[in-house]
């Protein structure tokens, strides 16, 4: 899940923190932080918005802090591709170039069999038409992380997604996400 993910990217960045899974619906999450049985937890700040909950954010942790999963916070619509009435219909509400991000982010997933059982992060950013794509992967404990950015024409967004991998390989992230299969 992303949180597999999120714990290898604290793990990395705080070593000194004790991390533990944390399963249920949200009103058993907070119920467990409640009770002290964690002294902090990690919750989808949308989640708890749009459940009424907004004062249970206490903060919110950036991109830049800690990558989010690959397309995290992106909405789709799926239609059969028989379907060219629907398609021209709902044109108007594809943004493009939220599109293109999540294109080249699901490219960095795809490649390297990203699934809910591996820590995967990538975030694209797009501004007047230049996208800027970070990718990171890790060992569930955070001891091994490999890391890499580039920044390319929005308009190739899978030649940005390779360019990622590319230098990802070089850190030998192949080998950590082996690690992190074999675990699964």
């Amino acid at each position: 899940t992303s949180s597999l993910r999120r714990q290898a990217l604290i793990a990395a960045r705080y070593p000194h923190l004790v991390i533990h899974p944390l399963r249920g619906n949200l009103d058993t999450r907070l119920a467990k932080l409640d009770r002290g049985e964690y002294a902090a937890i990690i919750l989808a700040a949308a989640g708890l918005k749009r459940l009424g909950l907004p004062h249970r954010i206490r903060n919110v942790i950036e991109p830049e802090q800690s990558l989010p999963a690959p397309g995290q916070g992106a909405m789709a619509i799926e239609i059969l591709d028989s379907r060219t009435d629907l398609r021209a219909w709902l044109a108007p509400l594809n943004h493009a170039a939220t599109a293109q991000a999540v294109t080249a982010e699901r490219t960095v997933s795809r490649i390297f069999g990203g699934s809910c059982q591996i820590p995967l992060a990538a975030f694209a950013t797009v501004n007047a038409g230049v996208m800027h794509l970070r990718a990171t992967v890790a060992t569930p404990d955070g001891a091994r992380i490999a890391t890499a950015e580039a920044t390319g024409n929005a308009h190739e967004p899978e030649l940005l997604g390779q360019q990622v991998v590319d230098v990802l390989n070089t850190q030998d992230a192949a080998a950590i996400l082996a690690v992190c299969k074999v675990d699964a």
